[in-house]
């Protein structure tokens, strides 16, 4: 199984400790969701997985297929099957979505195999129809230049489609539903839970429980102050809905929780 694995993980910024001490696995195959308030690290710790250099890891470790992956760069954690996201995803003017994925699979194929001559453009041609079927989305997207006028939930959809293109093992969705109105968060989900298999682990780093009426987890986590301090199912995402997170941090402060 290729879980994703993080101990005892301490990162700062600019000389500013973020996350401090966090413990957390995602299984391959289930969907974890965090949770927490704005200021506690969630989008650090997507970006310290991913291997982002504006981030300092002074403590601790990251495991996925019994590797430490801190040692290498952000692509050769893509190439090993980790994928991330934006929540911000940029514009890449003259880059057709088509292009864009073409050049990310050819990628991934030499990373496994060195002799690799890349994919057929026919053969590419026809996974990525069958891909955009299976999402939902229209043909006319491949020709458009990578996100340059795409609305929110079209950058998002784009995010997706890579998903789908690349086949992670691991996927971090950083805030995924930031900026997105009701219907495309709806149909950005969709795209996510015709993914969701044996084979993928998801991790869902939100501020709201909207987009996990969408996408159901398996697992909630709080994250307040850089780490972890509770974990639960479903219902868990409710009652931070509702009752927000200052019960967490009295809980906190009392002693009773991580």
């Amino acid at each position: 199984m290729s879980d994703l694995v993080i101990n005892n993980l301490h990162v700062r910024i600019n000389e500013k400790p973020i996350i401090k001490g966090l413990n957390l696995t995602i299984p391959q195959g289930e969907v974890h969701a965090i949770m927490g308030p704005n200021g506690t690290g969630k989008s650090t710790l997507a970006n310290t997985i991913m291997g982002h250099p504006s981030y300092e890891v002074t403590e601790g470790e990251i495991l996925f297929k019994g590797k430490n992956i801190l040692e290498l760069s952000t692509e050769e954690r893509s190439h090993l099957g980790l994928f991330l996201a934006f929540q911000y995803p940029v514009s890449i003017p003259g880059v057709t979505v088509a292009n864009f994925l073409r050049t990310a699979v050819n990628a991934h194929r030499k990373a496994a195999n060195p002799e690799d001559k890349g994919i057929p453009i026919l053969e590419f041609r026809k996974v990525m129809k069958e891909k955009m079927e299976m999402l939902k989305v229209d043909s006319a997207f491949a020709g458009r230049y990578l996100n340059e006028g795409f609305s929110g939930g079209e950058k998002k959809r784009a995010e997706v489609l890579q998903m789908a293109m690349l086949k992670p093992e691991i996927a971090i969705l950083d805030e995924t539903d930031s900026g997105l109105d009701i219907d495309a968060l709806r149909i950005v989900s969709e795209g996510v839970n015709t993914l969701r298999s044996k084979d993928l682990g998801v991790l869902v780093i939100t501020h709201y429980q909207r987009i996990l009426n969408y996408i159901r987890p398996d697992v909630v986590h709080v994250m307040m102050d850089g780490r972890i301090v509770e974990s639960g199912g479903p219902d868990l995402a409710l009652d931070l809905e509702e009752h927000g997170y200052t019960w967490v941090r009295e809980k906190m402060e009392n002693g009773e929780l991580a």
